[in-house]
């Protein structure tokens, strides 16, 4: 049997003192913290003996820049896959570090009609689509019998995770298991996936890390000083 493991990364720290939620918005890079995740698991892998044979990102910076000392460290380019993109989000652009409050505004009401979907922006069976297309195709790629590291946001990679484990995709975004620079890795024996692991290689930088979203994770969220 031919098997194949693919990390399903979650990028580093971005720097974003203005606490803005950027989504698909451009500009936004890793803060130096989050350079540093990104450079601890690369070298947790390379000092692991894993066989990566592809390193894959979504395109926007923070992902691009999470996958580089990986990259690096195994002498491999960075791959883009639009499908690892950020899910889409009607509320990108806004400030809530100024005001959290103001998402529960009545002019928003509207986009929280259907919380399953949801219908605030791209819906979850999309991220998942998109997703598992990306795993698929690397399945086939010259990843196979070896590992891969794919790049991408909280969300896909989360929604991903509940697909694969038959859970009800709607969620509550603090039950999230997708700190910063986690890897949620996939085994597969050929097509089947077989195993499912996470694992947090920069784990004891995530105390002084802030994150935009809650989950289960030792960083602090964005304009609340309350653990993640």
């Amino acid at each position: 049997m031919t098997r194949t493991t693919i990390h399903l990364m979650r990028h580093g720290e971005v720097h974003n003192p203005e606490g803005i939620l950027y989504g698909r918005l451009p500009g936004y890079h890793l803060s130096d913290l989050g350079h540093k995740m990104a450079e601890r698991v690369g070298t947790v892998l390379s000092d692991g003996d894993h066989d990566i044979a592809l390193v894959g990102a979504s395109p926007l910076e923070r992902a691009q820049e999470s996958a580089a000392p990986t990259a690096r460290h195994f002498s491999l380019p960075v791959q883009t896959f639009p499908g690892l993109i950020e899910a889409g989000n009607e509320f990108e652009g806004a400030n809530v570090n100024e005001n959290r409050t103001m998402l529960a505004h009545p002019r928003f009401w509207w986009r929280y009609r259907n919380p399953f979907s949801p219908s605030w922006g791209e819906s979850y069976r999309e991220q998942v689509a998109r997703m598992t297309g990306v795993v698929r195709s690397v399945l086939h790629s010259q990843a196979r019998g070896h590992e891969a590291l794919l790049v991408s946001h909280q969300l896909p990679i989360w929604v991903t995770r509940l697909f694969l484990e038959r859970r009800p995709l709607a969620h509550d975004p603090r039950l999230r298991q997708c700190a910063l620079a986690s890897l949620t890795s996939l085994t597969f024996d050929e097509d089947r996936l077989v195993g499912l692991a996470y694992w947090e290689p920069a784990g004891d930088l995530l105390m002084d890390a802030a994150d935009m979203v809650p989950g289960t994770s030792g960083a602090k969220v964005a304009g609340t000083g309350k653990s993640a």
